[in-house]
């Protein structure tokens, strides 16, 4: 499995109902997209209860096949949204551990963290850690979905979670907050 997002940084005074408008419009078209397990379509608000410092568009995808994503970074879809936006910078991640609950359908908000590895800790053992952690959140009665994954040109971990109506609660200054306009689910 591999994970990616990529990110549109809006203007301040931008009509956020043209993202909701182009989600509500196009996201039914990756339901069902050979070898994605998921796609949240994410967006966050200077104004709302994301407590984003800027308007964004950031979608995260969890593809089951490196296929997929390849497909998709070279199919019309993303030429459209490159088209409309700019070619965004692409980032991916080798995923660790990816726990889905049944009722992800009914993600409300999704929480992303990223976090240096310590190059003291081997490897291995952080991997280890972080997976456990992955596990425990699917136990959490509001997290739909937890995604864990590394990235070695940074060495970088990524912690990504989706949340039911409760939303994250108490969150740290690393943590991004977003909306799910959207999810795009194999049937």
């Amino acid at each position: 499995m591999i994970a990616m997002q990529y990110s549109f940084t809006l203007p301040a005074d931008y009509d956020m109902a043209i993202i909701d408008r182009r989600i509500a419009e196009k996201g039914h078209l990756l339901d069902n997209y050979p070898h994605l397990q998921f796609k949240a379509y994410l967006s966050a608000r200077r104004t709302d209860e994301t407590r984003s410092s800027d308007n964004s568009y950031a979608p995260f995808y969890l593809w089951k096949e490196v296929q997929g994503l390849n497909n998709f970074l070279g199919g019309d879809g993303f030429a459209a949204v490159s088209e409309a936006f700019g070619r965004p910078q692409v980032n991916s991640w080798f995923v660790w551990q990816a726990r889905i609950a049944p009722d992800i359908a009914q993600a409300v908000f999704a929480t992303r963290e990223f976090l240096p590895v310590d190059a003291r800790i081997p490897l291995g053992d952080r991997r280890r850690l972080e997976s456990e952690r992955a596990i425990e959140d699917i136990e959490h009665p509001d997290i739909v979905a937890s995604v864990t994954g590394f990235e070695p040109t940074s060495w970088t971990v990524v912690r990504f979670r989706l949340w039911g109506a409760e939303g994250p609660g108490p969150v740290n200054d690393a943590t991004r907050i977003y909306r799910v306009g959207h999810m795009s689910l194999p049937k």
